[in-house]
């Protein structure tokens, strides 16, 4: 099994977007194209409040390929993958994504030793997905491969400064005391399940839950983690949940076409928990001395929010409640997530 893995992750990493251009050109919509936004600033409501601290923005942009435009390859790694179930649909997905993490008090210069490191992750991704349904059940999963770096050439530091002199906010002004440059490779899988314990509310409203499980491993994140969500709403086959910026709870970044009309509508609660092994942004670099600070082993997230469908676009809000990562943090994270997702 980790033979085909490693071989599986191989190919992803130098997969290209050009492959799939290969494809019938007439075949329409080829694919769908997501950007994902996470910032502390979302869950407050005062714009004169001080949010940037712990995980404090993070950005990915996602394509990811129709069924019909998936290249050929595609589906033969899809193959290799043990956990994939047989005649599967396949898709292809790529993404490039930055997240951003600060200590509370931004606007010291000076190491703070009881508080979270600046960090920045930059990276690009290759994602495979497989999704089954079998009668009234639903499954996808996804197997994706994170190549990046951590420290000053991230440049989440040049984009934070820029942004707040955009914003005109004040700088902040700890970026020397970030973590040194490090490449990180992460190795990601999931598997969501939909439509478990579906059942009609009354006419044209339903609910679901939808578990998922997941594992990273890598020198940026290694955790393992399962959770659930509850769904509540219209058309709930358009997608398995709202897309969000890994570490968090699962969501799909692909979503269908509504099983009656070119509308879903859906509320959401949900909940992950993660048993933390490794977290560069806590724990420091890997191979070079750091600042660092305790981490806990096991976190939480809950989140709630709603998704609207209007084909060809979906939108979707995320409010996101975090415990503690580390045994000096002051407070739980909460920060709110958006999306937008365009086939083409």
């Amino acid at each position: 099994m980790s033979k085909r893995l490693t071989i599986v992750a191989a190919v992803l990493s130098i997969g290209t977007i050009g492959a799939a251009s290969a494809q019938d050109k007439a075949d329409s919509p080829r694919g769908t194209l997501s950007i994902v936004v996470e910032n502390d600033k979302f869950n407050s409501l005062d714009e004169n409040s001080q949010t940037d601290r712990n995980f404090t923005n993070g950005i990915r942009l996602n394509w990811i390929s129709e069924p019909r435009s998936t290249p050929e390859w595609g589906r033969q790694i899809a193959s290799l993958v043990p956990m994939f179930p047989e005649g599967g649909t396949t898709r292809v997905g790529y993404a490039f994504g930055q997240n951003m993490y600060t200590p509370e008090n931004i606007r010291t210069r000076g190491l703070i030793m009881n508080d979270r490191p600046y960090a920045g992750w930059t990276y690009i991704a290759g994602a495979i997905t497989s999704s089954r349904e079998t009668g009234n059940n639903a499954q996808l999963d996804t197997l994706e491969i994170n190549l990046g770096i951590v420290g000053p050439q991230s440049y989440a530091a040049e984009t934070q400064r820029e942004y707040h002199r955009l914003i005109g906010a004040p700088l902040p002004q700890g970026w020397n005391n970030q973590l040194r440059n490090e490449p990180g490779v992460v190795l990601f899988y999931e598997r969501k399940w939909r439509n478990v314990a579906r059942s009609t509310i009354f006419p044209g409203i339903e609910g679901d839950f939808s578990p998922h499980v997941g594992a990273s491993l890598g020198n940026v994140f290694t955790y393992a983690g399962t959770g659930l969500t509850l769904r509540i709403g219209h058309n709930l086959g358009v997608d398995y949940g709202p897309p969000r910026i890994r570490p968090g709870l699962a969501g799909s970044m692909h979503f269908e076409s509504p099983e009656s009309e070119p509308f879903a509508i859906y509320g959401f609660v949900g909940t992950e928990g993660r048993a933390v092994g490794r977290d560069i942004t806590l724990d420091g670099n890997t191979f070079a001395r750091s600042h660092s600070v305790d981490r806990r082993p096991l976190v939480g997230d809950i989140q709630t929010g709603f998704a609207v469908v209007l084909m060809p676009v979906r939108f979707t809000f995320t409010y996101v409640l975090r415990t503690r990562e580390f045994e000096t943090q002051s407070a739980p994270d909460r920060f709110g997530a958006l999306s937008l997702s365009v086939k083409f």
